[in-house]
């Protein structure tokens, strides 16, 4: 089946994908090698749990860590790792988490700006995991001593994400989180899903962290989590339990492995600089519009990534920024921005996965759109 006869029989949109590595749009599209290791799995048969326990090893001494694990998804990550850290080797909580009267600690502490929706909450992740959310200093501002008054017997671990959905300023560090859990001997779970670095946060003391495999790394839809030995053992055990349906294919697991080697080898596929080359002529088109502007803007999370800011007058263009979100996405070819600024009345084009052919296209469209009263 050609890639034409896929749109033509289910009737799908073209998509022009400048809104990033977004899960609603599929994520990234993984290299030839990842794809063939990929078909190659799906036609084998293995022991699962050899298969699981033979590829985090090699996975786990890539990237210089003491154990490591595919999952389906980073948001599965998140659910068994807080799972892992509640029931640990209890057999009755593995097969009845939710259902279990038997205590056990289950607060997970959370600085209170990280308690995001990245498409789905973060607390209901934990909740899967038989967690309670407890969160951490304020919506603007959480600080070493804000976790640290809430330890106590309770508390499970400590969930620290990382992500351009959080907010960003006066938190506390990964490093200075991983300080206060040694310090406490309290574990430490690290959210990392669309993160390019997946030694950094281990090697600041992490006892697990989470991995998007479809995101940086350009695998298939899959998780990785990686971390102290332990921890990664007891998040394999929930796959006898909450982890059951969040179960992860053959071809998941030996695709995202290849990915992952690959990766090591060739991290960063484009720099941000490259990406600003890329979207100059872009900008300068932008420009031209009347009552519409663009400019470079780098990632929030402090990523090698730029991007296009694009700002929409609707005094001039009589259309807000959520209009144009809305417009952009009609037609044959849906095109798809970075919309959290939307209310502020900008959108930011991502260009990673966007040629210079379809830069033009976007600011044809843009153009069209504009002119049309």
């Amino acid at each position: 089946m050609t890639n034409d006869n896929v749109y033509s029989k289910y009737n799908l949109k073209k998509v022009i994908n400048a809104s990033g590595r977004m899960t609603i749009l599929g994520v990234s599209t993984p290299r030839a090698e990842v794809v063939d290791t990929v078909a190659h799995g799906l036609n084998e048969y293995f022991e699962i749990k050899d298969l699981v326990d033979k590829t985090g090893q090699y996975i786990a001494k890539l990237l210089n860590a003491e154990n490591a694990a595919v999952v389906s998804c980073a948001s599965a990550g998140i659910v068994q790792a807080v799972a892992a850290f509640i029931v640990k080797d209890d057999k009755e909580l593995l097969y009845d988490l939710h259902a279990s009267d038997k205590y056990v600690p289950r607060e997970i502490i959370l600085p209170k700006g990280h308690n995001v929706n990245f498409g789905a909450p973060v607390g209901t992740m934990v909740a899967l995991g038989g967690g309670i959310v407890v969160e951490a200093g304020y919506a603007n501002e959480c600080k070493p001593e804000h976790i640290e008054a809430l330890i106590n017997t309770d508390t499970a671990a400590i969930l620290y994400v990382k992500s351009h959905h959080c907010v960003q300023k006066s938190i506390l560090s990964v490093g200075q989180t991983a300080e206060i859990a040694k310090k406490h001997g309290i574990p430490l779970i690290v959210d990392a899903a669309a993160e390019e670095d997946l030694q950094a946060y281990y090697n600041m003391g992490a006892d697990i962290v989470i991995y998007s495999g479809a995101k940086a790394i350009e695998g298939p839809t899959s998780g990785l989590v990686v971390g102290r030995h332990q921890a990664i053992e007891w998040v394999k055990q929930q796959s006898n339990g909450i982890g059951r349906p969040m179960k992860v294919g053959k071809e998941g697991i030996l695709g995202l492995t290849k990915a992952i080697e690959l990766y090591m080898k060739d991290p960063i596929s484009e720099l941000g600089q490259q990406m600003v080359q890329k979207m100059t002529p872009f900008i300068d088109n932008i420009n031209t519009l009347t009552g519409v502007s663009a400019k470079v803007v780098w990632d929030g999370a402090g990523r090698d990534i730029a991007r296009a800011e694009i700002s929409f007058d609707e005094k001039i263009i009589g259309k807000t920024a959520v209009e144009m979100v809305k417009l952009m996405k009609q037609g044959d070819t849906a095109v798809y921005f970075r919309e959290y600024k939307a209310n502020e009345g900008k959108v930011d084009a991502d260009v990673r996965s966007v040629s210079a052919e379809q830069l033009n296209f976007i600011y044809q469209k843009i153009k069209t759109i504009i002119t049309q009263h």
